[in-house]
């Protein structure tokens, strides 16, 4: 049987000693060496104490976005231990030490990587920790705004192009001077979801002659509404939940060949396939970087996940064959301020899904807590009837 008896100790108590039915969400500040995001920032404060939430917020959580402690007391947080709240909220998955602070019967939002082999899902379930995963909200429509892959990935897309562009000897856009006229840079996008998208639509905006590609088909139209190319390969591989499928041998010989043709009449070319569960698919193979122009660029946005090219080096910034292969970690916690927003509007948006009257009452019955639910959730009566 659960118990949150830990997680209401020190709650503020009514007259009579009762506790406060309003639910306590703490906001911790992230331990990653390179992790500068934060899970709430103050100017959305207001509205969950306009429902009840009090938010309590760890001493120089926000300090890495550049928050002071006194602006998430202006806008009605208090500053003090956040592992103790009801609700505890997070960006980057938790390391040992932070589940060794978490209690029996508390619950926490974040990513918390369950696809990837290395996760603390059975860590958290051993702790009674009932466990929410960003990652796992279903891509519906109405759970868009609590969609924090998606908002993450508008980060990536953007930086990346930056990155090219800072990267890159050439110009992304055409000019016109004294001395002459500058063709414009031409770009690459591999992989068309909401970072390549960002992606094509940023390096459009540079001046550059932009091109999408995806396996899956359906995404041309995306791809030419930002006013980018459509390179067809003649290779369907749409899968479920708006994610690729994996390919079959033959497919990937096929589009391997076609890619590393392509590939070397760009400038740029910026990665971004992934497939949940899995290492990245690997798309530019070393024959493709090197038929490359010298001074061209690859960021490789799949790093995380062994990276897109085959001479990617996680983490690192490389130059192969006169070619600058950049794969960047985490990179929306290189622009933390807007990032941090965006995740904010995300977590908002689900701890209200979970909120009665500022009770923490999470409906298991609907899609959206049940699919994000990696730890700690009900068992079903309806499941039981059907094994008895």
């Amino acid at each position: 049987m659960e118990t949150t008896q830990s997680a209401n100790e020190g709650a503020p108590r009514s007259d009579d000693g009762r506790a406060s039915h309003s639910t306590r969400v703490g906001v911790v500040r992230e331990t990653g060496a390179d992790e500068r995001r934060v899970a709430l920032v103050p100017k959305i404060i207001p509205s969950l104490v306009k429902q009840g939430v009090q938010v309590v917020v760890e001493a120089g959580a926000g300090v890495g976005a550049l928050i002071p402690d006194e602006a998430y007391e202006a806008a009605g947080a208090t500053i003090g231990d956040p592992w103790q709240a009801e609700v505890v909220v997070k960006v980057a998955p938790p390391n040992d030490a932070e589940i060794a602070k978490l209690s029996q019967g508390q619950t926490l939002i974040g990513f918390l990587a369950p696809r990837n082999a290395d996760n603390k899902i059975g860590a958290l379930q051993s702790a009674g920790v009932r466990a929410f995963a960003v990652e796992a909200i279903p891509r519906i429509s109405r759970a868009q705004v609590m969609d924090a892959l998606s908002s993450q990935a508008n980060v990536a897309g953007y930086k990346a192009v930056l990155l090219a562009a800072s990267e890159s000897t050439r110009f992304f856009p055409m000019l016109t001077t004294a001395a002459g006229t500058v063709k414009p840079a031409t770009v690459l996008v591999l992989g068309v979801g909401v970072a390549g998208l960002q992606a094509l639509a940023t390096a459009k905006r540079l001046g550059a002659r932009t091109t999408g590609y995806d396996v899956r088909p359906e995404v041309a139209d995306q791809v030419r509404s930002v006013g980018a190319q459509w390179l067809d390969l003649g290779i369907d591989a749409a899968g479920e939940g708006g994610y690729a499928r994996e390919l079959t041998e033959d497919e990937k010989a096929q589009q391997q060949q076609a890619l590393e043709d392509a590939i070397k009449g760009f400038d740029v070319v910026i990665t971004t396939a992934l497939v949940p569960g899995r290492p990245a698919p690997r798309l530019v193979t070393a024959a493709a970087v090197e038929g490359m122009k010298p001074g061209s660029v690859i960021v490789d946005l799949a790093g995380e996940t062994g990276g897109n090219c085959e001479l990617t080096e996680p983490g690192k910034t490389v130059v192969k064959h006169g070619v600058t292969i950049c794969s960047p970690l985490n990179l929306p916690a290189t622009m933390p301020e807007h990032a941090s927003e965006l995740y904010s509007k995300n977590i908002a948006a689900l701890l209200e899904l979970m909120l009665t009257d500022g009770k923490l009452e999470p409906d298991f019955s609907d899609q959206v807590l049940a699919d994000s639910c990696v730890a700690g959730a009900p068992s079903r009566p309806a499941d039981s009837e059907e094994q008895g």
